[in-house]
């Protein structure tokens, strides 16, 4: 019998859902914080066809040559409000876990909410667990992100506006 698990995060980000959504679709963004803090993502690593059966990848370097590839493919592209992507092949997934996640963004005054949920097969409530923690992380690192995209944003405005 297949074990299934399934969580959802919410976060809200100080950023227009294009800036949030942007960093989901444009390899040089989604390597800034894709991946937990003890890897390097780098970009030339990173390949994202944001279509639907587009494929998805992204190579996570660590120390002494480790690496590790994850990858799956998009079902749903509804930009800037929606995308959902596999990780493995939730189809067929022999023994290894997979999963399809959901990301939704709502823009509001203050920013954007995003929810993410994940729906992993051949996983058990711990591995879930793990899973979400190491999201939580990566979150962490996209909020990161986008304080310092919203800060370089900023300065270049005012730099442009202060031109005679």
């Amino acid at each position: 019998m297949m074990k299934t698990a399934e969580y959802e995060i919410v976060r809200d980000f100080a950023a227009q859902r294009e800036q949030v959504y942007s960093a989901w679709t444009e390899p040089e963004r989604f390597a800034r914080w894709f991946g937990p803090r003890i890897f390097t993502t780098p970009a030339d690593r990173v390949v994202l066809d944001v279509r639907p059966g587009g494929a998805w990848q992204a190579t996570l370097l660590g120390e002494e040559g480790f690496e590790v590839t994850l990858r799956g493919v998009y079902r749903e592209v509804v930009g800037p409000d929606r995308l959902v992507f596999t990780t493995g092949d939730p189809d067929n997934p022999g023994d290894v876990p997979a999963s399809v996640a959901t990301l939704t963004l709502h823009e509001h005054a203050d920013g954007t909410t995003m929810r993410f949920h994940q729906f992993g097969v051949n996983t058990d409530a711990e591995h879930a667990e793990q899973a979400k923690a190491g999201w939580q992380e990566f979150f962490d690192r996209l909020a990161e992100h986008l304080t310092v995209q919203a800060m370089l944003s900023k300065a270049t405005s005012s730099k442009v506006s202060s031109l005679p």
